[in-house]
């Protein structure tokens, strides 16, 4: 039986073919998700951070409170909800966890974990550590083929939302301002976010161009460092 996937997301069928080493379902909240096909995932290597006690029930992107005891994590791009693996390179650990908020917001670093994810693959002393994530798709139904039963899952288009490029983040308002102006001649977007710190101390995020795919943010990602702003990375809005 295969259930009609919801809006916006398509199903694909995980074909022996189509099953690579470190093929094997995980079992979240009683459902059952599995690694994506190539052409459907998205794999990602860098470095991962996490965030505790500082941030414990603070409201994140979803719009839930941020709970440091349970599995979840921050990215940059991949649309709120979906699940990842999650391999620390290192110690050859991994975990399962929701992205369920935006960040980090470093140049380099492709996750930040909460504390009960980042305890699973030992992260908690180094603090960062190499990573590799994986997008995982959620089993709707199954489908009879000649080679057995194959687990049929629902995928989304990883690479197309609304994207933005953060060139900083500021202390002052006024510098923040001034860039904006000097970015406006170049971009039609430009935007400044307030940003309420733990310890009260606002940052001005400065981010330009809203882009509808991460290939078209990532032009404006590599003009802006170009330009010299080598800190510069793209965010889905």
């Amino acid at each position: 039986m295969v259930l009609a996937p919801p809006p916006g997301k398509k199903t694909v069928v995980i074909a022996p073919k189509k099953q690579g080493p470190g093929f094997r379902p995980y079992i979240v909240n009683g459902e059952r998700y599995y690694p994506l096909p190539h052409s459907h995932g998205f794999v990602q290597t860098g470095k991962a951070s996490w965030y505790g006690k500082d941030f414990h029930g603070r409201p994140t992107a979803s719009g839930a409170a941020y709970n440091m005891y349970r599995k979840t994590g921050a990215h940059k791009t991949l649309p709120l909800g979906t699940y990842v693996r999650v391999l620390n390179l290192e110690n050859g650990k991994q975990t399962v966890v929701k992205i369920n908020d935006r960040g980090p917001f470093v140049k380099g670093r492709i996750i930040d974990l909460s504390y009960a994810a980042a305890r699973d693959i030992g992260l908690i002393g180094p603090g960062v550590a190499k990573v590799r994530i994986e997008a995982l798709g959620r089993q709707v139904g199954e489908y009879d083929s000649k080679s057995g039963k194959e687990p049929v899952v629902e995928v989304s288009d990883l690479e197309k939302g609304i994207f933005t490029v953060q060139v900083g983040a500021f202390r002052e308002r006024e510098n923040a301002l001034r860039l904006a102006k000097r970015l406006k001649v170049l971009f039609q977007y430009v935007h400044i976010t307030v940003l309420e710190t733990p310890g009260g101390v606002p940052l001005y995020r400065l981010r330009v161009s809203r882009s509808p795919t991460l290939k078209q943010a990532g032009k404006v990602e590599k003009k802006l460092e170009e330009m010299g702003f080598e800190e510069a990375f793209i965010v889905s809005l």
